[in-house]
């Protein structure tokens, strides 16, 4: 029998899959396992969105829609992205798809070809990495460290161009990580982008979920010569608490965005169009539902930073978005606890699992060996019982 293609066999399943299957399985067992791996809100998906997808079903708006979207959610998503981000998008240049994830591969689609390179900051999202091998570019790591906020500065851009550079990911606000870019950073690195003539895909699916007093600045809004280079990347999944609809977009230039149309013409077809019409009532109705959430997780945020920092062997710094907190657990490396020799997160998150009964997740596949990440998108109870659980945990 021939070969697997080449590029299909490069790529690699989560480094999460152990662990979270464990977890699974003790639960299943009836053991009392709390976990702080989820990447999704733990809220309901609000009412009103609930009942226009109900009556979308009962007018039988149940057909194909055109394979980039609705013409009302493309307007809907446009008249959203203006009143909160500044940025200006006719209809034409919104694709809509079967979630974020799917408007990042279609960018690393429509913008580079096999032996390209992309430039990824560290800590990164682990679809990322797998994404740019799936279309046969290279990654190019950049590592920005703790002391840095996780953040990489336009210098560090600008060291890892070559010739062959095409792109590069951004991510703001942050998967695992939770820290954001300031309207500064982003210009000092979109200047960088210019100069070098780079695209940039600019993921800013949690800008609804900033905390502080902030706001989130889209990569986009940074002038003209960005905006041509840049593909923002968003949908309604973190914001309203609807991530199995399935529902992402993203807003480029018009001739970007129609060969992303003619990609997923031909791929997947148009995204659900229940769940378009659905979308429609989030980004339209009432957004009260989406700065509820906010407060709780900012409250949430708040507790479990100054709880976890009080805790021996561990830190973390200050999120600054999304619901995620990064644990640095450097100084627990080579100690054995529990009768576990930790070497690795990996090993320290396993070991948390069987014997603290708290499921995390090992920064290993987000390019951050020595942390874990937490998500606090779980109620309080949990968080506190969580927090008491790894504080035994650490004295053995």
């Amino acid at each position: 029998m021939k070969e697997l293609a080449r590029i299909a066999s490069a790529v690699q399943a989560s480094s999460t899959m152990a662990i979270d299957a464990l977890a699974k399985q003790m639960k299943a067992d009836g053991i009392d396992v709390i976990g702080f791996g989820a990447g999704e809100p733990d809220f309901n998906t609000p009412d009103h969105i609930k009942a226009a997808a109900e009556k979308a079903i009962a007018d039988n708006n149940t057909r194909y829609t055109p394979a980039s979207g609705t013409v009302e959610l493309k307007e809907a998503i446009c008249k959203r992205m203006k009143e909160d981000c500044g940025l200006n998008y006719k209809p034409a240049q919104v694709v809509v798809t079967s979630g974020a994830k799917h408007c990042v591969y279609l960018a690393l689609r429509a913008l580079v070809d096999p032996g390209d390179e992309v430039i990824l900051p560290a800590p990164f999202w682990v679809s990322y990495l797998e994404l740019i091998k799936m279309v046969g570019a290279k990654p190019v790591v950049v590592t920005a460290g703790e002391s840095a906020g996780f953040k990489m500065t336009a210098e560090q851009l600008a060291a890892a161009v070559t010739p062959n550079t095409k792109a590069l990911i951004m991510n703001n606000p942050g998967n695992p990580t939770g820290m954001v870019y300031s309207r500064g950073e982003l210009e000092a690195i979109a200047k960088v982008c210019v100069e070098k003539d780079i695209f940039v895909i600019s993921d800013e699916i949690y800008y609804g979920l900033m905390y502080d007093g902030a706001r989130a600045v889209s990569f986009a809004s940074l002038g003209g010569e960005v905006k041509e280079r840049t593909i923002v990347i968003n949908g309604v999944s973190k914001s309203y608490a609807m991530t199995g609809w399935r529902i992402g977009y993203l807003l480029a230039g018009e001739r970007i965005a129609k060969v992303m149309g003619n990609f997923v013409s031909h791929s997947t077809g148009s995204p659900c169009t229940i769940s378009q019409a659905a979308s429609v009532a989030a980004l339209n109705g009432p957004q009260d539902c989406v700065e509820k959430m906010r407060r709780s997780f900012e409250e949430r945020r708040n507790y479990i930073v100054e709880r976890m920092n009080r805790i021996d062997g561990v830190s973390c710094i200050k999120p600054e978005g999304a619901f995620y907190v990064m644990m640095n657990m450097e100084k627990l490396i080579g100690k054995t606890i529990h009768g576990e020799l930790i070497q690795t997160s990996d090993d320290f998150c396993t070991a948390l699992l069987k014997h603290g009964l708290v499921a995390t997740v090992p920064g290993s596949g987000f390019g951050a060996p020595n942390f874990v990440r937490w998500s606090y998108s779980t109620s309080m109870d949990n968080i506190k019982e969580g927090m008491d659980r790894l504080e035994a945990f650490l004295k053995g």
